[in-house]
């Protein structure tokens, strides 16, 4: 793995809202941060953050225990993948009123008001930006700038003092950063306006970055493993009920429906979204796996034969792939170090890795933050010394 570098600051992170670490990770592989303080509630991604970081995340950012302990920490950057399902178009959309996941939110602003960080990393699905018509958004810019004072990258002040953006601005998809999966999500930088010199917080880019030059994988042929393990492949029955799903979608002229991402005539596969919660991140990511012994065959597990197409799910290990976790976030010297403890069975397994993020997409983002923190610093430190 990338060690820090040893000419340039150091910044310490707070990761909460940590799931299995992928924006800990993005951000350690900069070299540039080092991470203090985590925080996670879901036993099983613990687990796994625990076995790849020698780090116990288990804290619940929601209580007065874990607000002590962030009082007790130093930190200069706080991260957070916040949950996402009271935003995602594909739950309830209930934003704010989920009195659980839905305030989390609140509770991150309490953590910074409590320990003020240098700057602020938030990320959350592509629906955030749009819901209740863009009220939860504006509401979450205007918390950052007005209640906190940060600076958020991409907002301006119009002549009369109101906050000015383009949604757009604030999303970013995971296949403009050489991963060849198509999910596009927000993402809000924020640099603290009371610390910083006015003019130079001015000086930063009104836009987070939008691509990543490196290539990782060129497309789902890069990375598919082709001969998968029977387990995968899906049973005849099921797959003809998904042909008959997706012919009543067409025939209502909607475009739902199962979907093979490397059928032949692709010219660049790429994934659909792979979500947590299976859904459009199984059946909509399906793949053409073709090997003898497939067609027919019966499987313990199954109730029908292997369909004859010898069409499959995804592994979870290419869902890892999609999401930068193996074959790039955990490489040491050519040697991928990244594995899951014992006992995460598959279900977990495909869980975490839809729960998670992008690391190149994270990666991408901590190298606009450090480089804006030293220069914010640099300004500072020339003021105090002059």
């Amino acid at each position: 793995m990338q060690q820090p570098s040893e000419t340039k600051t150091i910044y310490k992170m707070a990761d909460l809202c940590a799931g299995i670490g992928g924006i800990r990770r993005g951000f350690e592989m900069t070299g540039r941060f080092e991470n203090v303080l985590s925080a996670e509630i879901d036993k099983s991604a613990c687990k796994t953050y625990e076995h790849l970081f020698n780090e116990n995340p288990q804290n619940d950012i929601m209580t007065d225990e874990f607000i002590e302990l962030v009082k007790m920490s130093d930190y200069d950057v706080i991260m957070a993948g916040f949950p996402c399902q009271a935003f995602s178009s594909v739950g309830l959309e209930e934003g704010f009123k989920d009195k659980t996941k839905g305030t989390v939110f609140f509770h991150i602003v309490r953590a910074i008001t409590h320990r003020r960080p240098q700057a602020i990393f938030l990320e959350n699905v592509e629906n955030l930006v749009r819901h209740q018509k863009g009220k939860t958004f504006s509401t979450i810019i205007k918390v950052l700038e007005e209640k906190l004072d940060y600076r958020v990258v991409g907002v301006a002040r119009n002549e009369e003092g109101k906050l000015v953006y383009d949604w757009h601005s604030f999303v970013r998809n995971s296949k403009n950063f050489g991963i060849p999966q198509n999910r596009p999500r927000t993402y809000i930088i924020a640099f603290d306006g009371k610390r910083f010199d006015a003019e130079r917080l001015a000086a930063i880019p009104c836009e987070i970055p939008a691509c990543r030059s490196e290539v990782i994988y060129r497309d789902l042929n890069d990375l598919l493993e082709l001969g998968a393990p029977k387990g995968f492949y899906l049973a005849s029955g099921y797959f003809e009920t998904l042909k008959k799903h997706k012919a009543r979608q067409k025939k209502n002229g909607n475009g739902f429906g199962y979907r093979i991402v490397n059928e032949p005539g692709i010219e660049s596969p790429c994934a659909n979204t792979i979500m947590a919660t299976g859904g459009s991140g199984k059946e909509r990511n399906l793949v053409l796996d073709v090997q003898e012994g497939i067609a027919g065959e019966e499987y313990p597990t199954k109730r029908t034969p292997l369909n004859d197409e010898c069409v499959r799910f995804m592994t979870p290990w290419e869902w890892g792939k999609l999401q930068g976790f193996i074959g790039y976030g955990f490489m040491e010297d050519g040697v991928d170090k990244f594995s899951f403890p014992e006992g995460i069975s598959k279900g977990q397994q495909y869980k975490q890795f839809g729960n998670s993020v992008t690391i190149p997409v994270i990666r991408t983002m901590a190298e606009f933050i450090a480089e804006w923190l030293d220069y914010l610093n640099a300004g500072e430190i020339s003021e105090q010394n002059s």
